[in-house]
């Protein structure tokens, strides 16, 4: 039987690399993201190249009313989500206390209410019917006190290892995949200054996700890439708090 993959944010960086990779593995897909136009592209690109079923759906996730349009695809009981991969994602260029605080809800919006309304259709449905998984786009920054990002990052950790552990039960995988810096549009059209980041912490997303999902077929509830972002991730957890917050502070 064909499986069926939703993954948000798809037109671009790490869900763009999902939605390709799990085409080429025969998986049907529902994509969602703001942009019709590149959705369409994207959807065109993968039917034509792998043959399989592309659905669009085009949602702001950080309104309740995105958030529903891809929550009724999860349950829709005629066409089963197997796999639910929460990826859309953005940040500020600012620090918490110096940006607008309505531009702070919509990030908490997108980052956490988004994924926490479409994790629970998902285990709710998955639940009734023998099972399934869940990739939450996590962060290693969730290992670090960097600001109100890597706190939202560091949420959606915490949510996800409990609920990988929680709902073992009823054949329900979750997984936390947490990269480093991933060679995408995130950075860019965060406004950020990455200029100062050395070459050897860049990522590529092709290579994330392969990671990620063969980490998922070993029922790894945390996926890091790459093993100098598993040494940095060991360090922050058991460095002095206080040397890690330091050294935290060094950039974004």
């Amino acid at each position: 039987m064909t499986r069926r993959a939703l993954v948000t944010g798809a037109t671009s960086g790490i869900g763009h690399a999902f939605a390709k990779e799990l085409g080429r593995r025969g998986h049907d897909l529902v994509i969602v993201a703001r942009t019709t136009d590149r959705l369409e592209s994207v959807a065109q690109e993968i039917r034509a190249k792998h043959r399989v079923e592309v659905d669009v759906i085009t949602a702001d996730l950080s309104t309740l009313e995105g958030m529903q349009a891809a929550a009724n695809a999860l349950t829709d009981s005629a066409r089963p989500v197997d796999l639910l991969v929460n990826n859309a994602g953005a940040s500020l260029a600012g620090w918490f206390g110096t940006t607008a605080i309505a531009d702070e809800d919509r990030q908490l919006d997108l980052l956490v209410r988004a994924p926490m309304h479409l994790m629970d259709a998902a285990i709710k449905t998955m639940a009734g019917r023998g099972g399934g998984q869940i990739i939450n786009v996590s962060s290693v920054a969730a290992f670090t006190p960097r600001g109100v990002y890597s706190a939202h990052k560091a949420w959606l950790l915490n949510l996800s290892r409990w609920a990988d552990h929680h709902y073992d039960d009823v054949n329900i995988d979750v997984q936390a995949l947490c990269p480093g810096f991933v060679r995408t549009e995130f950075h860019q059209r965060g406004e950020m200054d990455v200029s100062g980041v050395p070459k050897w912490m860049w990522l590529d997303a092709d290579k994330v996700v392969r990671v990620s999902l063969s980490d998922l077929a070993k029922g790894r509830a945390v996926s890091i890439p790459s093993l100098r972002y598993k040494l940095l991730a060991m360090l922050a957890r058991h460095l002095p708090s206080g040397l890690v917050t330091r050294v935290a502070k060094r950039g974004r």
